[in-house]
């Protein structure tokens, strides 16, 4: 196992966090011994638990929203947003959790009763992402934490200070400090945590390399629950729309909001050959103007650094790639500030390559497509293995319906950007984007499993059919 941790300021450079990796054993086995004690509790005291966590982190939000923008690199209000999603999670919890793992009770034959109730699986491991290293781990720790469930949460190895801060808010909360545990540490941490034998659920965030691995391990071994969320390649097409200039913002909001650092940022721009040219225009029109900056710049930057050098060296090695092998370049991918991740948003006419990768470009990277018809357009939104989120932006409400119809993705949009997803609705992909388990929303369907009892105070029973005659002749007088 690895030990000294470190995490930098992407904008910076600056030394923000030191810490040593956990030890997974310990953290499993003390949230195994406090989960059974937690989950007796009845449900409006985990709920008001919860409900004093949200205040929690009001108090603290100015803090919390600094950190994450630190240890991220985005800007400060995109932090804020992140923290008030945060807090938002609880009430939407707690409707999903009485609409979608209520208790039911239905009348049933000779005075019994049949009844749904759900119970947790025990312990559940979290392991969250770097780009919203609060509100995504804590979208599955606070429906886990209703069901009755123990959590141990890993995050990121890229951002562990904002990880331990917001486990420091539950237990300040009031939530015992055994039922959420922290490990850090790198990849061996996590496999670790994810292979333990008294861990119920996994619950990942993360790249599909990962996502895929943690899938096959556990192939065999149906008793764990696996909530799968693995980003994408996702499409955003342009159509005929009178206002180009309200369907390019859509187009930028799509592709760099957050750095392109968000699993449902769009990768590939599929307009029609007919309004091609100005749609792209009107596109690097507005991405030229997007301030890159560090988080708490002013004036305030649309976008801050991607995560860290190696990101930012993957992505810079993409945009070339692409360029050698047909792309044409529109506007062109820089490092402004040599040593750090900074990034100017990047866009490529790649309608010429003959194979166009199928990777999730985590960044601000849009690759462009000119297609000649709608069939066309769809086919091309559907030439990939991911099949997380789509947008069409214009069309009539038939190409709308044709395109909600045929095109493969668990979050399907019209006239809106591909990201910025609701958290009161359900939140998952097709493909290699996830396993059919949604977060969000419907984050209570896997933190929880029905029972169904069929229930009688006292026994009843006979058997009408199928029984020998009782043999009177034995019987004395």
């Amino acid at each position: 196992m690895s030990s000294a941790l470190t995490s930098f300021e992407p904008a910076t450079g600056a030394l923000l966090w030191e810490g040593v990796a956990g030890n997974v054993d310990e953290e499993v086995a003390r949230a195994a011994t406090a989960w059974p004690q937690w989950a007796a509790q009845p449900i409006a005291y985990r709920i008001e638990t919860l409900r004093r966590f949200v205040n929690v982190v009001r108090t603290h939000e100015g803090k919390l929203a600094d950190l994450i923008a630190r240890e991220t690199g985005k800007p400060l209000w995109d932090a804020q947003t992140e923290v008030a999603a945060v807090m938002g999670k609880v009430d939407i919890s707690i409707s999903a959790y009485a609409e979608r793992t209520g208790q039911k009770r239905l009348d049933a034959a000779m005075g019994a009763r049949q009844s749904v109730r759900h119970k947790p699986h025990g312990v559940m491991a979290v392991l969250g992402p770097y780009n919203f290293p609060a509100h995504l781990p804590n979208g599955h720790i606070v429906p886990a934490l209703l069901a009755g469930n123990a959590v141990v949460f890993k995050p990121s190895e890229k951002t562990p200070a904002v990880g331990e801060y917001l486990v420091k808010l539950y237990h300040e909360a009031g939530i015992p400090q055994d039922v959420v545990r922290l490990v850090l540490g790198n990849a061996a941490e996590g496999k670790a945590l994810a292979a333990h034998p008294d861990v119920g659920g996994i619950l990942f965030t993360g790249s599909a390399q990962s996502g895929i691995a943690i899938n096959r391990q556990f192939a065999s071994d149906p008793g764990k629950i696996l909530a799968l969320e693995m980003g994408g390649n996702n499409p955003i097409i342009t159509w005929d729309t009178p206002d180009i200039n309200a369907a390019a913002t859509l187009v930028v909001q799509s592709a760099f909001l957050s750095s392109g650092q968000r699993c449902t940022a769009a990768s590939r721009l599929i307009v029609r050959d007919s309004i091609a040219g100005a749609v792209i225009a009107e596109v690097k029109k507005i991405a030229d103007r997007l301030i890159v900056d560090h988080p708490h710049a002013d004036p305030a930057p649309y976008m801050g650094p991607v995560i860290d050098n190696d990101a930012a060296d993957g992505l810079t090695e993409s945009f070339l790639y692409l360029m050698s092998n047909g792309g044409r370049p529109i506007k062109h991918m820089v490092r402004p500030i040599q040593g750090l991740p900074f990034l100017t948003p990047a866009i490529i006419d790649v309608t010429a390559m003959a194979e166009r990768p199928d990777i999730e470009l985590f960044g601000p990277l849009l690759q462009v497509v000119r297609v000649p018809d709608f069939d066309a357009a769809i086919a091309e939104a559907n030439n990939t293995r991911y099949g997380l989120s789509a947008a069409l932006i214009g069309g009539s409400p038939e190409q709308y319906e044709q395109f909600w119809t045929q095109v493969r993705a668990g979050i399907v949009n019209w006239n809106r950007p591909t990201n910025g997803a609701s958290s009161a609705a359900p939140f998952g992909g097709v493909g290699i984007s996830g396993n059919h388990r949604p977060s969000a929303y419907y984050a209570a369907d896997y933190c929880a499993y029905p029972v169904v009892s069929s229930e009688i105070e006292q026994p009843r029973a006979s058997i009408g059919v199928g029984l020998k005659p009782i043999d009177t002749s034995a019987m004395g007088d």
